[in-house]
């Protein structure tokens, strides 16, 4: 029985992270480490920092990690990519390019018998409206068409500028500490959706970039994943065990 693998937020090509280039590296050596032990790898999300794809073109970059994601796919490996809100504007290039499956909504699935809820984890539970103002404008298809007509030489500069305004406005580039179960958005949602769906075993995200790994009920872990950027840090099902592990280069447990 092989593994099944699921990390997020590298924010690939990020300009606030200075040391871009060896961060991709460091992300595609752990793929190319665990192609021969996985089933799958689900990607949960900001895995770039911004990517608007254009029906005629697409973002400059990111060649090494493409390169192996399609290796993988060519292998027979499934890759799940689930937009995030740095990602939203994704449409057929990772079908049709490289073979991963592509989720714009949360996903519940069974893996080895077990049931997991799988999500990039932006709006769920956050009450703030102003997050949920961008956020429906982001999702917007209209928008999305007006933005489109916009030439890439100005659209994606405004875009990576804005990414990274966004990351250096936070407290040292990074996101809040652990808040604590009574805070935590993402806890209190998934509290709320364990009531209505008893059976989850597995709740993973993305979007927050700490590593969490708390047991909501006797039968019910939620996992948040961490980050490529600070822990680069990912979480292994082996079929029977869920782990939260950090990827120390040359080195995976699983």
């Amino acid at each position: 029985m092989k593994n099944v693998y699921f990390l997020s937020d590298a924010h690939l090509g990020s300009r606030a992270i200075t040391s871009g280039r060896t961060q991709e590296r460091r992300l595609v050596n752990f793929l190319d480490s665990i192609k021969h032990k996985a089933s799958a790898i689900y990607l949960l999300g900001d895995m770039f920092d911004y990517w608007y794809e254009f029906k005629t073109v697409v973002p400059r970059g990111y060649t090494r990690f493409l390169g192996k994601i399609s290796e993988l796919t060519d292998m027979g490996v499934e890759v799940h990519f689930f937009i995030g809100n740095h990602d939203i504007w994704c449409y057929d290039y990772f079908q049709q390019e490289c073979g991963m499956i592509l989720h714009k909504e949360p996903l519940t699935t069974e893996i080895y018998g077990k049931e997991f809820y799988l999500a990039h984890g932006d709006g769920l539970g956050d009450p703030s409206k102003t997050f949920k103002f961008l956020r429906s404008a982001f999702h917007s298809s209209t928008l999305q068409t007006i933005f489109s007509a916009i030439h890439p030489r100005w659209s994606m500069e405004w875009g990576l500028s804005w990414a990274k305004h966004s990351r250096l406005k936070r407290e040292d580039g990074k996101e809040p500490e652990y808040m604590g179960e009574d805070k935590e958005f993402l806890v209190l949602y998934s509290k709320e959706y364990l009531k209505d769906h008893p059976n989850i075993n597995y709740f993973i995200y993305g979007h927050r970039h700490i590593m969490l790994n708390l047991m909501l009920s006797r039968d019910t872990r939620m996992l948040i994943l961490g980050d490529w950027i600070s822990y680069f840090s990912y979480a292994v099902f082996d079929g029977e065990n869920l782990f939260l592990e950090e990827y120390v280069e040359g080195e995976t447990k699983f």
